[in-house]
């Protein structure tokens, strides 16, 4: 993927794990066992690639 493509991926899901966080929050319960999990492992996956390819985040 292109850095724009996964620049683009990268801030769904950081939109993606905040709504996770505020439906937790306000219920307490997750609505898919262990999404947020994966979001974050996914964005660091992806801030990892921009960051060896020299792109700005």
């Amino acid at each position: 993927m292109s850095n724009e493509s996964l620049k683009t991926t990268l801030g769904q899901l950081e939109l993606e794990l905040n709504m996770e966080r505020r439906k937790i929050a306000s219920t307490g319960v997750s609505s898919k066992s262990g999404r947020s999990r994966t979001i974050r492992k996914t964005i660091a996956r992806i801030s990892t690639i921009l960051k060896e390819r020299g792109a700005r985040i």
